[in-house]
């Protein structure tokens, strides 16, 4: 729908794209504590405000962010009524546009994101161990001509 707009995020959505943020994470990770994604909480609420993000809005809110580090996807993130309705791939194709190549990081058992980076034309470039959850994880890039 056109109602849907990116745009870079601002201060005030804070509360809303942390909030994304924890949900998100105790979700797609069950396999990781829910602890250490609370226990993190604070710290990324500091690291949003001063990272390079653009949050899709539509009529009824902010719905999903992106969050980037250079060309490094720190994550995409859906509001979990809102997910398989092409949200992640809006804001990933703007991204796209903008930056070229793109590489990130995701979690081996994380099967719905690896699927949709994989379908979305990333490649796995290395297999490595997360020091910080013992957990399986993949490097994955793409280059967009």
């Amino acid at each position: 729908e056109e109602t849907d707009m990116i745009r870079k995020f601002q201060e005030k959505d804070i509360d809303r794209v942390a909030e994304i943020w924890l949900n998100g994470n105790l979700e797609a990770h069950s396999f990781i504590a829910e602890e250490y994604w609370k226990d993190h909480f604070d710290m990324v609420k500091e690291m949003l405000a001063s990272a390079e993000i653009y949050v899709l809005e539509d009529e009824k809110g902010i719905q999903g962010f992106v969050g980037l580090n250079g060309h490094h996807i720190e994550g995409i993130f859906v509001d979990g009524t809102e997910r398989s309705k092409g949200i992640g791939k809006q804001l990933l194709d703007f991204v796209k546009n903008r930056k070229g190549q793109l590489s990130l990081n995701v979690y081996a058992e994380n099967e719905k994101a690896m699927k949709f980076y994989l379908r979305e034309g990333f490649t796995v470039q290395e297999k490595s161990m997360d020091p910080d959850t013992g957990e399986q994880e993949y490097k994955m890039m793409t280059i967009f001509p």
